[in-house]
């Protein structure tokens, strides 16, 4: 069994996490940019990443909107995920990610972050929150 890699999906920034091996333990890992000039630059940033860390699953952080409806942000979590897809061969699961960054960005202000310091991790740490809600639902699930 490998890691579980999160991403927090932004349109300038990606947020990454990943599991320990044993899927216990959600780390924050790194924060991919995107270059809209060469769009495919994070995709292959995150199959390295992916590659270099045995990683066999995937989980996106789409955000579904609170009317239920299907926004913009989803359709591009679920297009950054098909091109994950073709790169890496794993199929991504979505998990819904409202309020990540919310509380990533509250956990940081209580810990006494500078605001520089908290916008340069903050995509980071909404994706360890993504990342620790669905380790914790694998473990009730097998329960």
């Amino acid at each position: 069994m490998g890691r579980v890699l999160a991403i927090d999906n932004g349109s300038r920034r990606i947020g990454i996490a990943l599991s320990d091996p044993l899927r216990i333990i959600a780390q924050s890992f790194r924060t991919v940019y995107r270059n809209q000039r060469d769009p495919e630059r994070a995709v292959c940033e995150i199959a390295e990443i992916v590659s270099e860390n045995d990683v066999d699953e995937i989980v996106i952080g789409a955000p579904n909107r609170t009317d239920g409806k299907c926004g913009e942000s989803l359709r591009l979590a679920e297009e950054l995920g098909a091109l994950l897809y073709e790169k890496t061969g794993i199929q991504p699961k979505y998990l819904d990610e409202r309020y990540t960054t919310v509380i990533a960005s509250r956990y940081l202000i209580e810990t006494g972050a500078s605001r520089e310091k908290r916008k340069a991790v903050i995509d980071q740490m909404a994706a360890q929150v993504i990342l620790r809600e669905y380790l914790d639902n694998l473990r009730s699930s097998e329960n």
